[in-house]
């Protein structure tokens, strides 16, 4: 659960919002860690969506961008990912990135600003955002506005599978794959393949290290990599980034070759 913190900080961050937005405001949304009862201090970042009734022009993105970066509205985590969209958008279940706004920032995360999709980087991925959105449908944690079921649209279920696909081949091509070595991160790597498996078999979202331990409970193979990647999180040893290649490789296997 979050610590005493969080709470005040979601607050702040609402009124502010409220504040830069007037009656573009619609919403406000934890998604993430917070959304699926899995926020670990010092290890979590804090995930937002802000739902707005129009496009915004860029000043008011500056201003928002001003108001809720880290020296302004200081992040008790890791850092703020914070994503701005319509709510065209948020109900149209597209798979494309679609945000208004994207702010990364925080004691632990370089700042970054993305104004409109174009500018992001297409080696950082875009399938995030869909999969954050498809995360919000199922259960996001209302700050304000209207249910987080209505607010954002379910991706159709072969968007899903393809976002899922990307975001395995994403997570594979990070440095150091071919390393004997413990990896930074090889558990994230690991338990990031667990949820997509867990949501491609079940159709449900589960916080990473929930959906490791369904898969265990399920008998699904090697059980090894699960369970240090697991303990990785209280800070044991990760894997090493061949064993998480050779892990992610099996479950990209799987949903690629779903009927």
């Amino acid at each position: 659960m979050p610590d005493t913190a969080v709470e005040p900080y979601l607050e702040a961050l609402v009124d502010a919002a409220r504040e830069v937005l007037g009656t573009e405001f619609v919403g406000a949304y934890a998604a993430g860690s917070l959304a699926l009862d899995a926020f670990q201090p010092g290890r979590s970042d804090i995930d937002i969506a802000l739902l707005c009734r129009n496009q915004l022009s860029e000043a008011v993105k500056r201003e928002l961008i001003a108001r809720l970066r880290h020296k302004a509205l200081p992040c008790p985590a890791r850092g703020l990912e914070l994503v701005v969209y319509t709510v065209a958008t948020a109900q149209w279940g597209t798979a494309e990135p679609g945000f208004e706004l994207e702010l990364n920032d925080g004691p632990a995360m370089a700042f970054r600003q993305t104004l409109q999709p174009a500018d992001r980087p297409v080696a950082d991925g875009t399938f995030w955002y869909g999969l954050d959105r498809s995360i919000l449908h199922q259960s996001g944690r209302v700050l304000a506005g209207p249910p987080a079921s209505e607010a954002f649209a379910e991706l159709a279920p072969d968007d899903l599978r393809s976002l899922l696909i990307d975001s395995l081949h994403w997570w594979m091509a990070l440095p150091g794959q071919a390393d004997d070595r413990p990896a930074a991160g090889a558990d994230d790597a690991v338990l990031g393949a667990c949820r997509a498996l867990v949501r491609h078999r079940y159709g449900r979202w589960q916080s990473k290290v929930d959906a490791g331990r369904q898969l265990l409970v399920a008998g699904y193979r090697p059980v090894g990599m699960i369970e240090q990647s697991i303990a990785a999180r209280s800070g044991g040893p990760p894997p090493s980034g061949r064993q998480a290649r050779t892990f992610q490789e099996g479950v990209l296997k799987e949903i690629l070759t779903a009927a």
